[in-house]
């Protein structure tokens, strides 16, 4: 996509007016919902106590920049679907309501702001500075936004341990304007949205798929709401924690990780055919990344190999996570489901059942 907009697109593509929900976004949750919602968070541990320090490092890193809840709604232009000039929800109405369903989900809990990672900058210009150069254009008459935004929350006091490493519950969720056909009249609108753990060590994210919507559509604040709730209330936090647990009593030799990374570099270059022949699991993982997580297994300080060249699937499972961060956003995340898929399917193979003993093999 280009990076800027000429005034032709900027005026059938774009409205610069200020966010506001055409509709108040209501309660539509019942005291049940609340009462399930509760139940399935049961046996993690919640801590009241100071926390402990970790080191602030991006949850995502790739071409994103960090980026304000305030800057959003006051910098930021909102793009408009150009044939009816119908508002798309915006980035930041998108992390309020995920916010709101927070509160309601967990009253008793507080949590951080959001983190919010932004890529891709579209920029404009107002049409009294149609004429000017560009290292002439003032700060008003420039304008922008952002055609990626991928932000988390974190609550802080729902946590566990896998490995020594502390794990805190995680909401966020991604847009990409690039999914979705603006010059079109307005339909139904493309999120992602997930809850699960934030590894603090390295603030890697942890995705299971009962708690991610790879592909969730709407038409209004209401239904955003809606299926935000839905996937908040059936996520089994527990069970995710217990599968995520059982990866750091299954290892690697060194001899296996080898083959095991020698077998994805060779994914890479199988024909769609031979796969499904083989029956062989996706992996989404390039050849980049691939490198660093074979860096990593020597050197990374957290999850490197042991002495005797041997690792943990749960350390396996984090240099993928790791590797994910130079995703860009619009895979990020799905990408990171996909490490937990494979991590587990290792697993299974190592305990003598699974399709993925073809990277073994």
């Amino acid at each position: 996509m280009e990076n800027t907009i000429d005034l032709i697109e900027q005026q059938e593509k774009l409205q610069l007016a200020p966010v506001q929900h055409s509709a108040p976004v209501t309660n539509i949750i019942n005291n049940a919902t609340l009462n399930i919602s509760q139940s399935a968070y049961q046996g993690i541990r919640e801590f009241t106590q100071e926390q402990k320090l970790y080191e602030d490092k991006p949850f995502i890193e790739a071409n994103t920049q960090e980026i304000s809840i305030h800057h959003l709604k006051n910098d930021c232009i909102i793009p408009v679907f150009s044939k009816d000039n119908e508002k798309t929800i915006a980035h930041q109405e998108f992390v309020d309501i995920a916010q709101d369903c927070i509160a309601k989900i967990f009253p008793h809990h507080s949590f951080n702001q959001p983190e919010i990672r932004v890529s891709h900058q579209i920029k404009g210009r107002t049409p009294g500075a149609i004429y000017k150069n560009a290292k002439d254009l003032l700060d008003h008459e420039r304008t922008q936004y952002f055609e990626r935004m991928a932000f988390i929350i974190k609550i802080p006091s729902i946590t566990d341990s896998i490995n020594g490493n502390e794990l805190s519950l995680t909401v966020g969720g991604v847009r990409a304007y690039n999914q979705e056909n603006l010059y079109n009249k307005k339909t139904f609108e493309k999120f992602k949205f997930f809850v699960g753990f934030q590894n603090k060590v390295c603030c890697n994210l942890c995705v299971w798929s009962n708690g991610f919507v790879d592909d969730l559509r709407v038409s209004s604040y209401q239904e955003l709401q809606s299926k935000i709730m839905n996937t908040l209330t059936e996520y089994n936090a527990e069970q995710h924690l217990l599968e995520m647990k059982e990866f750091s009593d299954h290892y690697l030799t060194e001899h296996q990780f080898a083959q095991l990374l020698g077998k994805t570099r060779l994914y890479q270059h199988i024909s769609k055919a031979e796969k499904q022949r083989l029956n062989i699991p996706q992996l989404t993982f390039n050849d980049s990344q691939l490198n660093t997580i074979a860096k990593d297994y020597y050197y990374d300080e957290s999850f490197c190999k042991a002495d005797n060249g041997d690792i943990n699937l749960w350390n396996v499972y984090n240099l993928f996570t790791q590797a994910n961060k130079s995703s860009y956003i619009d895979t990020f995340l799905d990408r990171n489901l996909n490490a937990f898929e494979f991590s587990k399917g290792i697993q299974k193979t190592l305990s003598g059942n699974s399709d993925y003993h073809w990277f073994l093999s």
